[in-house]
């Protein structure tokens, strides 16, 4: 079990060298650091915004930097790219994938299409550039409620690659889509009888978890919400203490944010706390490195660019 006491009562850490070394390539570069939630704490605390990933596309259009180093996984550094063409985007492994991603087979998605040619599809942004072409509408787990709201009632919509993320739409809106057959590997090491039994074990204490889990983990918990939205809900909670089931580095997050709380890292799959390898596959020297060396670069024929911008504007104007 890891608990994380309020921040308040910690003394203030120091910037290590690497830590100062990045912030002042940042400034010789002109550079932003997007960092997603769940990296490591030593790039959020350098980073110049940390948030989901419809907060970090909102700031990746938004940005007036000469170059976007992205800590995240390679489909968001894709975005801020399709996003920003005429800007260099530097990312610090290319290799940080996502199994969302890995899921979601582009031709199998035409064919599927193919088969339905009269549905939208509504792709959560978890997913490569060439799904994202031949989607309709991107969504994330923070707004996925309100555009699937929005279309039609009598529309067909194919939603993918999650079918937990999907599964969770439809129990809230009492709408049925076609649903692909993908999953986070992460979020399904969560598991119910021993989400139930450490809930007992710190009575009272609400459990938030997000709603790419698996139903029978989403039914145990007290709020399933965004990353985004966990904050929210404990800000304006009465509670103190929370448990939290999502990518434990979320937590560094919330105590800046929330200073005054504590929060307790769900046990998954026997382990204190649920990790991503990907995100954490970010480091502060790899960050460093893209910033000193531009790169490694992220690119995209601008075909590609042009087809996928389409459903990406679409959420952000559905989203305001």
């Amino acid at each position: 079990m890891q608990i994380f006491p309020p921040l308040k009562d910690e003394p203030k850490r120091e910037l290590t060298d690497i830590q100062k070394k990045i912030l002042e390539a940042k400034k010789r570069r002109n550079a932003v650091v997007l960092a997603h939630n769940y990296v490591c704490r030593q790039i959020q605390e350098v980073a110049d915004f940390v948030g989901d990933s419809l907060g970090l596309s909102r700031q990746a259009r938004e940005t007036d930097a000469d170059v976007i180093a992205f800590a995240g996984v390679d489909f968001m550094a894709e975005t801020a790219k399709i996003l920003n063409p005429q800007k260099t985007v530097v990312v610090p492994d290319p290799n940080a994938g996502c199994s969302l991603e890995e899921l979601c087979n582009p031709a199998d998605l035409a064919a599927l299409k193919a088969k339905h040619p009269g549905a939208l599809v509504v792709s959560y942004i978890n997913c490569s550039a060439a799904v994202k072409e031949l989607s309709d509408i991107i969504c994330t787990s923070g707004n996925a409620l309100d555009i699937v709201a929005a279309i039609p009632p009598d529309r067909e919509i194919i939603f993918c690659p999650d079918k937990n993320l999907g599964s969770w739409v439809e129990e809230k809106l009492g709408r049925k889509m076609i649903l692909w057959d993908g999953y986070c590997k992460s979020h399904v090491e969560y598991a119910a009888p021993e989400l139930e039994k450490f809930k007992r074990e710190h009575k009272g204490v609400p459990l938030l978890c997000h709603p790419e889990c698996p139903k029978p983990v989403r039914d145990v918990a007290d709020c399933v919400c965004s990353t985004e939205k966990m904050i929210s809900f404990c800000r304006q909670s009465g509670a103190d203490t929370f448990i939290v089931a999502t990518v434990a580095e979320m937590i560094h997050r919330l105590r800046r944010e929330l200073p005054d709380k504590t929060f307790i890292a769900a046990p998954a799959a026997g382990n204190p706390c649920l990790r991503c390898s990907h995100m954490l596959a970010n480091t502060p020297e790899k960050l460093l490195d893209c910033l000193e060396n531009l790169s490694p670069k992220v690119e995209l024929a601008p075909e590609v660019i042009k087809n996928a911008l389409r459903p990406i504007e679409r959420m952000l104007e559905m989203s305001k």
